[in-house]
């Protein structure tokens, strides 16, 4: 009777107007996607395989990004801060010719210390630039992406030495401008094989991905992350309130670095070879763009965001290279249309973020001059 009655209040306040507004950016994603399938010639079950494929390689960076949001940090662009840590430790495990299981935990061993030193300079920037987080941690990717770039094209072989020949540059040092993975592709793809009407599901990374579910729900009920919540509602009272705010949001932007440490390691393993010197680059951007895309915003987000945005963002990314091959005899177009659309979920999403908060400040500002018309 309880239930019935609260979904008859919530039916009440329903309203179609508002609900389009608030999942604009995944209506606009999935129509796209819809009207693209015919042209791109592509068969539902291509579609779904390559969905289930990135949904295990893209998802734990997209779950990089809650905590800070939680904490009302914003979008931590400098997740590509954990990015780089989580491939150094791939070079070096590549050096040491460490393959399979091993060479992916020896990789996170490596990257996830020097991550959490990452996350801590990073956390103590954004501390001193409160309401500018994004755009902070936006440059901050840009200032540690040269100090990644001198660091493997001079450091490693010179200072540092290293063993494998193969991976190092013609001249003794610095790393190849790609890398190949053979020890460690696809090692969790293929740990726990299972095909299921046709569709090969890879189980292990599915079962880390679900493992870092309940991580997640659990963290949010403890004093931890309710702090964190709390510091994400409104920061001078959670101050206030006795809440350590500087150190809880430096923790928020470490477990966020280190889980796109451990994220880019599973990524790259699933495609088999790294990028050495720009495979980071767009890391924030498309991790950005998914949780977006999946009704995410600037403030709130939460685990169904994720998945929501992983599947429409890649189910448009996977159809729309085709569909411009056909349309124009270009797949450059689907290609482009990938980056712009991308970059349109982002901007749609901060500028109806924005919309929002100026349209709630105006109601509070109608409803206070209300009651003081009452008094």
């Amino acid at each position: 009777m309880v239930s019935s009655n609260m979904l008859k209040k919530k039916w009440e306040h329903f309203s179609a107007v508002d609900f389009i507004l608030d999942n604009l950016v995944s209506i606009i994603f999935l129509v796209i996607s819809f009207l693209a399938i015919p042209v791109s010639g592509l068969s539902a079950h291509h579609i779904i395989a390559e969905i289930l494929t990135r949904i295990g390689r893209n998802s734990f960076l997209v779950f990089a990004l809650i905590l800070p949001i939680m904490a009302g940090m914003g979008i931590n662009f400098g997740m590509v801060l954990g990015a780089m840590a989580g491939q150094i430790g791939l070079i070096f495990a590549m050096d040491w010719s460490i393959g399979g299981i091993y060479g992916l935990v020896f990789a996170a061993g490596i990257g996830m210390p020097l991550s959490i030193l990452l996350g801590i300079v990073a956390g103590s920037v954004l501390n001193r630039a409160r309401g500018r987080e994004m755009v902070t941690s936006y440059i901050l990717g840009f200032f540690f992406n040269g100090i990644y770039q001198f660091f493997v094209l001079y450091i490693l072989g010179s200072v540092i030495p290293m063993h494998n020949k193969a991976i190092m540059l013609s001249r003794g040092y610095g790393v190849r401008n790609t890398l190949e993975l053979a020890p460690v592709r696809q090692t969790l793809d293929t740990a726990i094989p299972l095909t299921i009407a046709g569709f090969k599901i890879p189980i292990l990374s599915y079962l880390i991905i679900i493992a870092l579910c309940f991580f997640i729900v659990w963290f949010r009920k403890t004093k931890l992350g309710q702090d964190m919540r709390a510091i994400g509602q409104n920061q001078a009272v959670s101050l206030a309130s006795g809440i350590a705010v500087e150190r809880t949001r430096i923790i928020s932007i470490v477990i966020s670095t280190v889980l796109a440490c451990i994220g880019q390691i599973i990524f790259l393993q699933n495609m088999g070879n790294m990028s050495t010197y720009n495979a980071h680059d767009q890391t924030g951007f498309f991790a950005a763009a998914a949780i977006l895309v999946g009704g995410a915003s600037v403030n709130k987000a939460s685990i169904r965001n994720v998945f929501i945005g992983i599947i429409l963002l890649h189910f448009l990314y996977i159809v729309t290279p085709m569909a411009g091959q056909h349309l124009f005899d270009s797949a450059m177009i689907g290609e482009y249309f990938r980056q712009f659309s991308g970059y349109a979920a982002i901007a749609l999403s901060l500028v109806m973020h924005a919309a929002r908060n100026q349209k709630n400040a105006e109601k509070q500002r109608a409803a206070l001059r209300a009651e003081s018309g009452r008094a």
